[in-house]
């Protein structure tokens, strides 16, 4: 085999068809830019004419060739061209003239399809597609037309859904009809089931109808943040669906309330106002993770001190703050511990100085109870699709935002592993 024939093995070149010239190589600048250019020619006998269908006779002759500019595949990091000569044919059957295809190339394009397939798989990666365009030679355009049409479309199975779901939302949009979008797991796969434009009670009953109802019925479990329309959502479509609040957000609605009194009483006490700012994480970190060892200098303080020791002065400056603290530190235990007892106990004694906001949170684990229950049972949480709508929030923020929610979240889908490609 002779060094010519390399060629096309070395460019992935399939088509037998393609022969490539003694000077097979140049270089030429296009724009500024340097491109490595590859001289070839495509010349067969075809069966037919293209625009009559006349079977291949003596009626159809060569008619000279016709030029096309390919792009490839970076070959070391430099933009690479094909310049294919297309033999043309005249058909004296019906007065027209045509050019043969390659398989290389789709008819009227000028990007090879394996440019195409090279872009598609880039799009797994967690890069914008205006970086994807730079790499492979192409539009950003070019590149949001491929990822749409290169992967087979995705839909959910309207007679199937997992035993153990996630719900949560994510940031949408602006296209999208609300502010924000709903995703939901399966919670043993960790794979996203769906991705639905909108959050909304009324649109959500609609989307979830379309599935069968022994697929609804099927479902054992829901795990969700706490927000009322959910639990009307899983009341009325998944009737056999015991609700799971997130344990991370039971503990949320402590940790906000005790920071926020920790905020009202610091712009009350001029005095400390700086070591109760200061001093913030301690005061929200679990207590047997204080150190009580090693002493260190603190400037507020002016001497040092146990991390232990800050937080008992900070505590002891204000009643309503040491009972806020002392139920937070025990309801993060019990929930550590899976102690239902113990986190009950802690909710329904008498409080006598909690503040609004702690009170309030208090007030929504009792509305609660049975759905806490289940968060401090149950093994579920929606951890998993928090760091799904992590890996959403990168993809949105590397692409500095989305306009269509449909492209947005083939993109999603794509990263996730959930569609496949049409080529391959």
């Amino acid at each position: 085999m002779s060094h010519i024939d390399f060629i096309g093995k070395i460019l992935d070149l399939k088509d037998p068809n393609i022969i490539f010239n003694e000077n097979y190589y140049s270089e030429e600048y296009i724009k500024g830019l340097r491109y490595k250019i590859f001289h070839a020619k495509l010349s067969y006998r075809p069966t037919a004419c293209q625009r009559c269908g006349t079977i291949f006779d003596s009626n159809i002759i060569k008619h000279g060739f016709k030029t096309s500019n390919i792009k490839l595949p970076y070959v070391s990091g430099v933009p690479t061209i094909l310049r294919l000569e297309k033999q043309r044919y005249i058909c004296r059957h019906c007065n027209s003239t045509f050019t043969l295809n390659t398989s290389e190339v789709a008819k009227n394009c000028c990007i090879s399809r394996n440019s195409k397939l090279h872009i598609a798989i880039d799009a797994k990666k967690k890069i914008s597609e205006k970086d994807i365009a730079l790499q492979n030679g192409v539009s950003h355009s070019t590149v949001s037309r491929i990822i749409d049409s290169a992967y087979i479309n995705y839909h959910a199975k309207r007679n199937f859904l997992p035993k153990h779901l996630c719900f949560d939302e994510f940031k949408s949009v602006k296209e999208a009809s609300g502010a924000m979008s709903f995703i939901f797991c399966d919670a043993d796969s960790k794979q996203i089931v769906d991705i639905v434009e909108n959050r909304r009670l009324n649109y959500l009953k609609t989307y979830f109808l379309s599935f069968t109802r022994s697929a609804r019925l099927s479902v054992k479990a829901v795990v969700i943040d706490i927000y009322t329309p959910y639990i009307q959502l899983i009341k009325s479509l998944f009737p056999n669906a015991k609700i799971i609040f997130d344990r991370f957000h039971v503990v949320q609605q402590f940790h906000r309330a005790l920071n926020n009194t920790r905020i009202q009483l610091m712009k009350k006490n001029d005095q400390h106002y700086k070591k109760l700012k200061a001093y913030w994480k301690l005061l929200l970190k679990a207590s047997d993770k204080l150190d009580r060892t090693r002493l260190r200098y603190n400037r507020h303080f002016r001497k040092q001190m146990l991390q232990s020791d800050i937080v008992e002065f900070l505590i002891a400056l204000d009643p309503t703050l040491k009972e806020c603290y002392d139920l937070y530190q025990g309801v993060c235990a019990a929930i550590k511990l899976k102690n239902n007892a113990l986190f009950w106990t802690l909710i329904d004694a008498p409080h006598e100085n909690l503040s609004e906001q702690m009170s309030r949170a208090v007030r929504t684990m009792k509305k609660h109870r049975d759905f806490v229950d289940n968060a401090i049972t149950y093994p579920f949480s929606n951890g998993l699709i928090e760091g799904i709508n992590n890996k959403i929030k990168v993809i949105k923020r590397i692409a500095f935002g989305y306009r269509s929610f449909v492209h947005f979240k083939n993109r999603i889908l794509i990263t996730q592993n959930l569609v496949k490609l049409k080529t391959a």
